[in-house]
C-alpha cells in the first residue's frame, strides 16, 4: 500500500497527504502513483525507511510543501531535490548527511523550515545561509566548530538550534538577525557572549546551559523580551568573581590615556598616523565616578547584578585599573550587597549556576 492514514484512498485526500514511513524502503518509484495523486500530495512522509540516498522519483511530487526523511540512513541529497519549488518544509534529522550531501542548487529552494539535526555536518553549508526565507534552522547534534560569519544573510529566521555540537564561540553577526526569537546554543564550547548579542531585541529565549561561560556582558540587561534565560552547568560564578587579571599598561597606553583624560588637543599634522589612529581607540571607563580611559590594558572586574529579580549574573567589566571598583547594579539599593561575594545569599549563587 502506498500509505497508511489520512493520505491513502479518496484520490490522495486529507490535505495531500502521502505517508510511506516505516515501510523498510531502500528505494522509491512513484509508478504505482497516478499522475494526479502526485500533483495532488503536498506532504511526503518517508521517514524511518531504509534510503542511502533521497530517491530521484521526490521530485515527481511537483507540488510539495513538506518532505520528511528523517531516521534514514541518507548520505545524500539528490540534484532532483532543487527542483521542488514549492518545497517549504524539509526535515531530514537523525541521517549520515554531511557538507557534500547537499545538491548544488540546495541554496535556492524557498525553504522556511529546515532541520538537520543529528547528523554529521562539521559546518553550517553556506548553501543554508542563501535561503533567504528560512525561519526555522535546526543543526543540533553535529559537529559544528564554529557558526559561520554569512548566519547574517538569514535576515527572516526566527529559531536557531545548534545545541549539542563543538562549537567554542559565538560570532557577533548573528546579532543581525531582527526576528531571531529562540537561540539554542545550549552543550556546546562555548566561552563568552559577544555584547553585540543585544542588538537580537526579539529575543525570547536564550539557551545557553551547559557551555564554558565565565560570565555575561552587562549589556544582557537590554534585552528586554527575554523571558527564557537557561544558564546551568556552566562555571559562571564563584572563583572568577575575585580573579582580577592586570597587565601594567605599556608607556605608549600611559601616555595616551594622559592625552585623553585631560583633553590635550591634537590633530593629524601633530602625531604620525599610526598613534593618530591608536587615540581614537580609547574606551571610557563603565565606572561612572571615574573619567579614565583605557585602549589594550585593562582590569577584568565582574560584578554581580540582580537580573527581573530572579538571578544574580556575574557580569563582565573592564576597568581602567585596579584602583577603579564601579558600582554596577540593574538596581541601586542593592549596590551595598553587591560588593562583595561573600554578602551574596548561597541560594541566589545556587540559582545562576542550576537555573
Amino acid at each position: 500500500g502506498d500509505g497508511d492514514g489520512d493520505g491513502d484512498g479518496g484520490g490522495g485526500g486529507g490535505g495531500g497527504v502521502l505517508d510511506l514511513s516505516r515501510q523498510y524502503l531502500d528505494s522509491l518509484s512513484a509508478d504505482g502513483i497516478g499522475e494526479e495523486r502526485r500533483r495532488d500530495t503536498r506532504r511526503l512522509y518517508l521517514n524511518s525507511n531504509r534510503l542511502s540516498r533521497l530517491p530521484p522519483a521526490v521530485c515527481l511530487f511537483s507540488n510539495l510543501r513538506l518532505l520528511d526523511v528523517s531516521n534514514n540512513g541518507l548520505t545524500v541529497l539528490c540534484e532532483e531535490l532543487s527542483r521542488l519549488a514549492e518545497l517549504r518544509t524539509l526535515v531530514a534529522k537523525n541521517n549520515r548527511l554531511d557538507e557534500a550531501s547537499l545538491p548544488k542548487g540546495f541554496g535556492s529552494l524557498r525553504l522556511e523550515v529546515l532541520n538537520l539535526s543529528g547528523n554529521r555536518f562539521q559546518e553550517i553549508p553556506l548553501q543554508c545561509t542563501k535561503l533567504r526565507r528560512l525561519r526555522s534552522l535546526s543543526l543540533g547534534g553535529n559537529r559544528l566548530k564554529s557558526i559561520p560569519a554569512e548566519i547574517e544573510n538569514l535576515t527572516s529566521l526566527e529559531l536557531l538550534y545548534l545545541g549539542g555540537n563543538f562549537i567554542t564561540a559565538i560570532p557577533p553577526e548573528l546579532a543581525n538577525l531582527p526576528y531571531l526569537s529562540y537561540l539554542v546554543l545550549c552543550d556546546n564550547r562555548i566561552q563568552g557572549v559577544p555584547p553585540q548579542l543585544t542588538r537580537l531585541h526579539s529575543l525570547r529565549s536564550l539557551s545557553l546551559h551547559n557551555n564554558l561561560l565565565t560570565y555575561l556582558p552587562r549589556e544582557i540587561l537590554s534585552l528586554v523580551h527575554l523571558q527564557e534565560l537557561s544558564l546551568r552547568g556552566n562555571p559562571l560564578v564563584v572563583r572568577f568573581v575575585k580573579e582580577m587579571t592586570y597587565d601594567p599598561p605599556s608607556l605608549l597606553e600611559l601616555a595616551g590615556r594622559t592625552v585623553k583624560s585631560r583633553n590635550v588637543p591634537y590633530s593629524p599634522s601633530d602625531l604620525p598616523s599610526h598613534l593618530f589612529h591608536y587615540l581614537d581607540l580609547a574606551s571610557k571607563c563603565p565606572n561612572p565616578k571615574c573619567a579614565g580611559v583605557y585602549f589594550d590594558s585593562c582590569v577584568r572586574h565582574i560584578k554581580f547584578v540582580d537580573f527581573c529579580g530572579k538571578y544574580r549574573l556575574p557580569l563582565m567589566h573592564y576597568l581602567c585599573s585596579p584602583e577603579c571598583t564601579s558600582p554596577c547594579s540593574s538596581n541601586p539599593q542593592s549596590d551595598a550587597e553587591s560588593e562583595d561575594e561573600s554578602s551574596v545569599p548561597a541560594d541566589r549563587l545556587q540559582r545562576v549556576l542550576l537555573g
